[in-house]
């Protein structure tokens, strides 16, 4: 009996140790679709919410398996002494984040996608165009 218990006790820790090494290769990959580009909540809802949530509180469904949970989208305004920081927002989305408090340097840079989705219009107007109504749209979700 205590022979099973220790086989046990060894396979659950092997286990554990598995799941463990998994979730640090684990890479996540977000399709990208193409989207209307004046509607702000739709990129958001296909870009964003799978990592940062519908309500943009953090807690999409990929977020489980990042190393650090994505930022509070809702709380841009608050914790910025109550303005909302737009052009940080731009840059981030454009850009990426250049230090750790957006995130994880994991997140994508969506300034390059958002510009060719549409060969129609001039790359730079399409993504000053989706970019703003993307920050729009998250401007819309700050917590009153």
């Amino acid at each position: 009996m205590l022979k099973n218990l220790f086989m046990v006790a060894l396979t659950a820790v092997v286990a554990v140790g598995i799941v463990y090494a998994d979730q640090s290769t684990a890479k996540v990959v977000v399709q990208i679709n193409k989207t209307a580009a004046t509607s702000g909540r739709q990129m958001y809802a296909s870009y964003c919410a799978s990592c940062h949530g519908i309500d943009g509180r953090g807690n999409g469904p990929v977020a489980v398996m990042l190393r650090k949970q994505p930022a509070d989208l809702s709380a841009l305004s608050r914790n910025n002494g109550g303005r909302f920081p737009s052009e940080h927002v731009a840059t981030v989305l454009e850009f990426g984040a250049e230090n750790m408090a957006h995130g994880t340097i994991e997140m994508p840079v969506w300034g390059p996608v958002l510009g060719k989705m549409d060969v129609s219009v001039p790359e730079q107007s399409m993504r000053q165009l989706r970019v703003s109504n993307l920050i729009r749209y998250i401007e819309s979700m700050q917590e009153k």
